[in-house]
């Protein structure tokens, strides 16, 4: 599955980080706002790396960066109305802004947001259908091995 995260240089750097973190065997995950900022907020960076999640060179893209086409889903956290039609199942998260706020809530948004995302990657998985496991043959008429 694709996904895509539409919020703000908070919100959404911190459900990409998630999602690649703990999810990459079943989605693909990428980050764009609606009004992107120049970088990812610092205090955004150290709480995620309370977690170890290290969002590296990741910076705030917007929707022009990303081929909104190719998703299955869109995350919506930026607290707006998503303001594209593109058949894919939009979720909308009412998840707090912390810009301007304390590190605590830096904490509780991130904490609130890694729950989110890992609700989604074990839905996604549970929908993943099993890998056929081969067994070995048992011999019913109690015939002793060829030798």
């Amino acid at each position: 599955m694709l996904f895509v995260c539409i919020g703000n240089a908070c919100r959404s750097p911190m459900a990409l980080g998630f999602a690649r973190a703990y999810g990459s065997d079943v989605l693909k995950a990428e980050s764009a706002g609606l009004a992107p900022a120049l970088a990812v907020s610092s205090l955004t960076r150290k709480v995620m790396l309370e977690k170890n999640v290290d969002l590296g060179q990741e910076f705030p893209k917007s929707l022009e960066m990303v081929d909104l086409a190719e998703f299955d889903v869109i995350v919506n956290i930026s607290g707006y109305p998503f303001p594209v039609e593109t058949g894919a199942q939009v979720d909308t998260w009412n998840v707090r802004d912390p810009i301007g706020e304390s590190e605590e809530v830096y904490q509780e948004v991130r904490d609130q947001i890694e729950q989110r995302v890992m609700r989604m990657i074990l839905e996604l998985r549970s929908r993943k259908r099993p890998v056929a496991v081969q067994t070995a043959r048992v011999d019913t008429q109690r015939r002793s091995p060829r030798q």
